[in-house]
């Protein structure tokens, strides 16, 4: 998916592609366990969640089996599916794994950026930055999603890209909705484009691993 970085950073934003339906079940129910909304031991009935997400009971039927892969869920023989407990140290293994891949791409990155990326990335920080001021939770996801999309697709590494993009999915969302958290975001994406402006590599890579140690909410 392309961004038009012509647009101001208050402008409509491009239309994300539409992911599979069980996908999107799966994320809800991801985010419920988390973020603690469903606590270990309980159990996620089928129709009441489709219910509740108002789709029919296959999508959440797939999102089970994708989430009982994952570890999340258990499926218990003529109960249904219980969530498994996710520990402290499942969550700071999560956030240091994210923090040491995304420290690695970013210094991937400061070693070819050039001054367009760096006009990208300002735009999108800008939007960063508008969307954290309106409180505008959907954006403010948006452009930290698509920020450090971009830092990926100039370090290259699409597969350590997309190992990151599997440890985020378990980021509580709970922190869109931190007006202090995303004003500490727009400050460390500029300092991650000053060191990337110096292309310093190292320098980066500690400005990307601090910001995602923050992440740690708990």
């Amino acid at each position: 998916m392309s961004i038009d970085l012509t647009r101001t950073a208050s402008s409509t934003r491009p239309i994300p592609r539409r992911p599979q339906l069980s996908e999107d079940v799966a994320g809800s129910i991801r985010q419920q366990i988390v973020t603690g909304a469903l606590q270990p031991g309980s159990f996620v009935r089928i129709d009441e969640t489709a219910v509740a997400l108002g789709v029919s009971a296959t999508p959440v039927r797939e999102a089970l089996v994708a989430l009982r892969g994952e570890g999340l869920v258990e499926q218990v023989p003529h109960r249904g599916y219980r969530v498994n407990e996710l520990s402290p140290q499942d969550v700071d293994d999560i956030f240091w794994l994210q923090g040491i891949i995304a420290g690695t791409l970013a210094g991937r990155a400061a070693g070819v950026v050039d001054d367009e990326h760096l006009k990208q990335m300002t735009t999108l920080n800008e939007g960063l930055r508008d969307a954290v001021a309106r409180a505008d939770t959907e954006s403010v996801e948006y452009y930290e999603f698509e920020f450090h999309r971009l830092v990926n697709k100039i370090a290259g590494g699409m597969k350590l890209a997309w190992f990151l993009l599997g440890a985020v999915k378990y980021t509580p969302r709970l922190y869109a909705t931190d007006a202090r958290w995303g004003d500490d975001a727009v400050r460390s994406h500029e300092h991650l484009i000053e060191a990337f402006g110096r292309r310093d590599v190292e320098a980066a890579a500690d400005v990307m691993r601090r910001q995602f140690r923050k992440w740690d909410v708990r």
